[in-house]
């Protein structure tokens, strides 16, 4: 059968990315959707804001001065933070369709040399979406380009921004497991006005702990199947909370609106002093969810979250927010005395069971999208090589994104739980999530400074001016967060803290071992001096080396030549490797090159992902992977010199060669029962076949452009190519040994014998292996001395 190309772009997003240029219908769709992805954390904040605010520091007095100076410092939160900065200013800063703290990292690392990842080739720097808007490089007198040199020539800076980069990725990870547990458990407290005082806390948690334990169970099915029902369940949410809100304006306070005024901000800290700051951390919590907008712009369009948020989501929180304090304003003291003030108290008697469905179903939703996003964050950190490797599992094969990690999914459960039974109140729940959310705020924003100078190229003054004005409104609600560690806050360090470790080790023993790599490699000149026969057995099939190394030729090969004399007829080193852009496309995935002379059949393969593109591990690749040297062959293109260096010394140049689907015009592979040795020629195309075996399992076959014309040569060496690959691929693969070298400090050996060796016997191996048979594979064993 031909092979051909998928129907779905689901490595490049491309389906995702187009959106742009589409129709209004398609833009308010897209708005429509994005409110059960993006918005369902945010939009459930009501749920827990008030209460989390005066649930000790403050207390709701006659005057309502405390209860009108929380609604204005929510009313400008909303307005200042969700707004104004993240929907006006920060969405532009996409990278090529791209969100969230790693894609700032990963355009900084594209305008200025502090990339992380070893393997980095000129050849990257060619790809079409590598400069985005194809950006020219600041000017040398510029700001930007003295703060671009010094980045570059400081390590320190360089790991600063790493480290930064991580954090931010860390307390999204803990955001993943905080989120749930609070939107949840303030759901269900909505019982406790149903229930009796002294029988509502045996149900609350339990009946929390099931929701977690099913929301968790689920994941491996993908959301694709229930997504259609996300947006309605928001929007339903959305429309439900501004009802009640308008209702208790008209019929509790029409003068609410007065508390909007930022003089009550004032009255309020003048008033409460220290319990107020203290409380800060409370109304922080409505802006929780604020960075999905962010994180989830790949999914969406810039314009269609601008819209779902400034016209719908807004004004609804904004309501809904105003109806819960114009209730409270004329109810000071609470039937319910151990509820205090809550969301539920608000709502009128008879529609507190639907509300609290919808409320629960909102939670559930919202926990769903924050779930995905912390999958989402931990395969773009895996890809930069700062994550131990996982199993990442596609749910859908129509709509980009949507993954499933098993093993972060059962963590995040466990931890998810353990918040839930520890705390059992939102109080310490949202000092911890508080304070998770507002440091990724940080994060953001100190990113967000350098790309106004790096990428955007304005004025050193325009992002100071940013970095003070939103630094200084994130840094107060910090400091209300951080002031509460003892009471919940502590939760989202320590996790972070345990997550950066993994992070930091993983990273510096994969950075070393390449460096060992590249230390150790053999010089091409070292095969040739071998000889034109190569001294060495070459039997039938096609041998797969895989390397991290883009140049050179691994120390495992020459250690397995010289234990065993003999290899393919057809040699491939492969290199699977990531490139600091979210996507790249079909026809720029593969470089393909000769090692060596012509004749000696050994091509050099290096296939670049993306950070966000889905791998390929099944036969599909085997067959792109052959047709890419294939289509090499046939083209003859002259390639371009990676590093840099004489053609002649190296031997080695590489040509940008597509996937089939991109070329299809060029050669196809095929894969019959058909037994006929014959060689068949159209008007269209001409076949070559293997001559040799008669009877074949699976017959191999090229089906190649009739025009132009390949020399003998070229149809020598596809030939043997496709006799290679029919007779079989064997898999050669190096399993490492890393080892701390003598003479090493006490804190080397402890990270590189005892951390990053635990964390490699226990990570998956790589995506290309995953379906590797096991009798077509050679494992090569080496002691990696770092």
């Amino acid at each position: 059968m031909v092979v051909k190309a998928p129907k779905m772009d689901l490595e490049t997003g491309v389906n995702q990315n187009l959106v742009k240029r589409e129709s209004w219908r398609t833009i308010l769709t897209l708005a429509y959707q994005s409110l059960g992805v993006v918005y369902g954390d945010l939009s459930t904040s009501p749920l827990y804001v008030y209460k989390s605010t005066f649930a000790e520091d403050i207390t709701h007095s006659e005057s309502n001065e405390e209860i009108y100076g929380v609604l204005s410092f929510v009313f400008w939160t909303l307005t200042l933070v969700p707004l104004l900065k993240y929907v006006f200013i920060v969405l532009k800063a996409d990278d090529n369709g791209e969100g969230g703290t790693f894609a700032l990292y990963s355009l900084l690392c594209r305008h200025a040399k502090v990339n992380s990842l070893p393997s980095c080739q000129l050849a990257d720097e060619d790809l079409s979406s590598y400069k985005k808007d194809n950006i020219i490089s600041p000017a040398p007198t510029t700001f930007g380009a003295t703060l671009k040199s010094t980045l570059e020539r400081y390590r320190v800076l360089q790991r600063f921004l790493l480290v930064l980069a991580l954090v931010g990725a860390c307390m999204v990870i803990g955001d993943g497991i905080l989120t749930p547990a609070l939107s949840v458990f303030s759901a269900v407290s909505g019982i406790e006005l149903a229930i009796g005082k002294e029988h509502h806390k045996y149900v609350e948690v339990p009946l929390t702990c099931v929701i977690l334990i099913a929301l968790f169970a689920l994941q491996h099915y993908g959301t694709h199947r229930v997504g259609f029902l996300f947006a309605p369940v928001v929007m339903t949410w959305l429309m439900c909370i501004s009802a009640i809100g308008v209702y208790n304006i008209v019929q509790w306070d029409c003068h609410v609106y007065r508390a909007l005024s930022p003089y009550y901000m004032y009255k309020f800290l003048k008033k409460t002093q220290r319990g107020g700051w203290m409380s800060l951390g409370g109304i922080l919590l409505c802006i929780t969810g604020s960075e999905a907008m962010f994180a989830d712009l790949g999914h969406f369009s810039q314009l269609s979250i601008q819209i779902a948020f400034t016209f719908m989501v807004y004004p609804s929180l904004i309501l809904a927010y105003m109806g819960q304090a114009a209730y409270l304003s004329r109810h000071h003291v609470i039937e319910n005395e151990s509820y205090r003030i809550g969301f539920y108290v608000s709502v009128p008697e008879k529609l507190r069971l639907p509300v609290l469905v919808i409320a629960i179903l909102a939670a559930v939703v919202g926990s769903q999208a924050i779930i995905t996003g912390t999958f989402s964050i931990i395969k773009q950190c895996s890809s930069l090589g700062c994550f131990p490797r996982v199993k990442i599992v596609n749910t859908s094969s129509k709509i980009h994104g949507q993954i499933y990690i098993p093993e972060i999914n059962w963590t995040l459960m466990l931890l998810c739980l353990a918040v839930t039974i520890g705390f059992r109140d939102t109080k310490r729940m949202g000092n911890a999530s508080g304070l998770a959310v507002i440091t990724v705020m940080l994060v953001t924003t100190c990113l967000m400074s350098l790309v106004i100078v790096l990428c955007w190229r304005k004025s050193v003054i325009l992002a100071l001016c940013f970095v003070i004005f939103f630094g200084t409104i994130e840094a107060l609600y910090f400091s209300a967060s951080l002031i509460k560690f003892l009471e919940g806050a502590w939760v989202p360090i320590a996790m972070a803290f345990a997550f950066m470790i993994v992070m930091c080790i993983w990273h510096y023993g994969s950075l070393k071992k390449y460096e060992f790599d590249v230390q150790n490699k053999v010089s091409v000149e070292w095969l040739l001096g071998l000889g034109p026969s190569l001294g060495i057995v070459r039997v039938r099939g096609l041998g797969l080396i895989h390397t991290e190394l883009v140049s050179g030729i691994p120390a495992i090969f020459s250690h397995f030549v010289t234990n065993l004399p003999a290899f393919h007829q057809v040699l491939v080193f492969l290199c699977v490797k990531s490139v600091p852009l979210p996507h790249v496309k079909h026809d720029e995935r593969f470089l393909v090159g000769h090692i060596g002379p012509r004749e000696f059949r050994i091509y050099r393969c290096i296939v670049r992902y993306g950070y966000r593109d889905a791998h390929k591990d099944d036969s599909e690749f085997e067959n792109d992977l052959v047709c890419s040297i294939a289509e090499f062959i046939r083209t003859g293109k002259m390639g371009i010199n990676v590093n840099g260096e004489d053609l002649r010394k190296d031997f080695e140049d590489l040509t940008v060669v597509g996937t089939p689907s991109t070329h299809i015009s060029g050669v196809q592979l095929c894969e019959d029962e058909d037994v006929s040795p014959e060689l068949v020629g159209t008007s269209e195309h001409r076949e070559i076949r293997s001559p040799h075996v008669t009877k074949p399992k699976k017959r191999v076959r090229f089906v190649i452009p009739e025009s132009p014309k390949i020399d003998r040569g070229a149809q020598e060496e596809l030939r043997e190519l496709m006799e290679a690959r029919e007779a079989g691929i064997a898999y050669i693969l190096g399993h490492s040994y890393v080892r701390a070298k003598q003479g090493s400090s006490l804190f080397k050996k402890i990270v590189i014998n005892f951390g990053y060796d635990f964390l490699r016997r226990n990570s998956r191996p790589p995506t290309y292996t995953l379906s590797v048979p096991h009798a077509s594979t050679l494992e090569v064993g080496m002691v990696y001395n770092v």
